[in-house]
């Protein structure tokens, strides 16, 4: 019996020793980014007097470990991390989705990951680059965790992730800025450190383009954090739309827009943790653009089928009033490589 209470307290010790350690490095480690973070800038941009047609697309990659083989615990799956096969093989289809789509200015790009374990470290955000050479490329890093220690039996491990902007256009310059608020010690040490990206574009006459490629929080029970990040972003552009510039803002907002009911009917619409933007949160001349016809995310508790995996529209765009929408259409590709599907707009800027 002393050998067994023995034996018992010894892997106590060693369990709670650990844990310990564990959140102690984690503290010393923590990413901690600045306020605004100056990721590109040059005194030589590109200017143009008169903008054409603009196109754009927005896409959570799903850190290519999301395809529509997997479940996740996060979501109430099972698996973790998919194979690296698996995850070559979805960047692959990603980068030749993207090539295809030849004709757009901006790809605003979230979940890219950075030597990651739950992605094999595969340098994602280096590969897009260099099969993208027409395309000037940013960073804003929102995820830099040494270790992810859930689930305990399986944990997820380092990850290093982050929005890339990708640009047919040289900007004045491209700059983070970390949204306001935290989870609660110690869960904050090991979740993202949500942002937005903004390249800013001269224009003829004082005026820019503002490309803003965000990703707000998920998982945010009571949405505190979600209206935080969404009081402090609206400070920001009604300030920018003031100056007399014209604002395009898109990605991954993990909640629907204002009013929003779907209209597809080959998929299940999903009313868990079901989050809608506030009416009135902007002026009704700002517009919340969107496919109301085809989900942009589903839930990943299960393998995705079509017509019994819920699904939802978190993946859309806010623009000015100066900004004209002339399209937008959803792609959908059944979530074949990510459990997001990409959202294309065509918009044109109003004098």
């Amino acid at each position: 019996m002393k050998t067994l209470l023995k034996f018992l307290f010894w892997i106590f010790a060693i369990a709670l020793f650990t844990i310990a350690f564990l959140i102690f490095f984690a503290t010393l480690s923590d990413y901690k980014p600045e306020k605004q973070e100056l990721v590109f800038e040059t005194s030589n941009p590109d200017i143009y007097p008169e903008w054409t047609d603009i196109d754009i697309m927005i896409w959570n990659i799903g850190y290519c470990g999301l395809s529509s083989e997997m479940d996740f615990f996060y979501d109430g799956g099972k698996e973790v991390r998919t194979s690296k096969k698996q995850v070559l093989a979805n960047l692959q289809n990603v980068i030749s989705e993207l090539q295809g789509n030849d004709t757009l200015e901006f790809i605003l790009l979230q979940e890219v990951d950075v030597n990651s374990k739950r992605s094999h470290g595969v340098f994602m955000y280096d590969s897009i680059q260099t099969h993208l050479p027409d395309y000037h490329s940013f960073f804003g890093k929102n995820y830099d965790v040494f270790f992810v220690p859930v689930p305990p039996l399986k944990p997820m491990g380092s990850v290093e992730s982050g929005l890339q902007t990708l640009s047919k256009f040289v900007p004045s310059s491209s700059v983070r800025w970390s949204f306001p608020g935290k989870f609660d010690w110690p869960t904050s040490l090991f979740m993202l450190d949500r942002c937005f990206l903004v390249n800013r574009y001269p224009m003829i006459g004082e005026k820019e383009l503002l490309i803003v490629n965000t990703h707000n929080s998920a998982y945010d029970e009571g949405g505190v954090l979600r209206t935080q990040e969404m009081n402090y972003l609206k400070d920001f552009l009604i300030s920018e739309y003031e100056k007399g510039n014209y604002v395009v803002v898109g990605g991954d907002w993990n909640q629907s827009p204002p009013s929003f009911e779907p209209q597809y009917t080959v998929d299940v619409f999903d009313r868990d943790d079901f989050t809608l933007i506030p009416d009135g949160y902007l002026p009704d001349s700002w517009r919340w653009v969107f496919d109301p016809a085809t989900a942009t995310n589903r839930r990943v508790k299960i393998p995705y089928e079509r017509g019994l995996t819920p699904t939802t529209i978190i993946d859309f765009y806010l623009v000015s009033p100066n900004v004209e929408t002339l399209a937008v259409n959803t792609l959908d590709r059944k979530f074949a490589n990510s459990d997001h599907q990409p959202v294309r707009l065509k918009i044109r800027l109003l004098k």
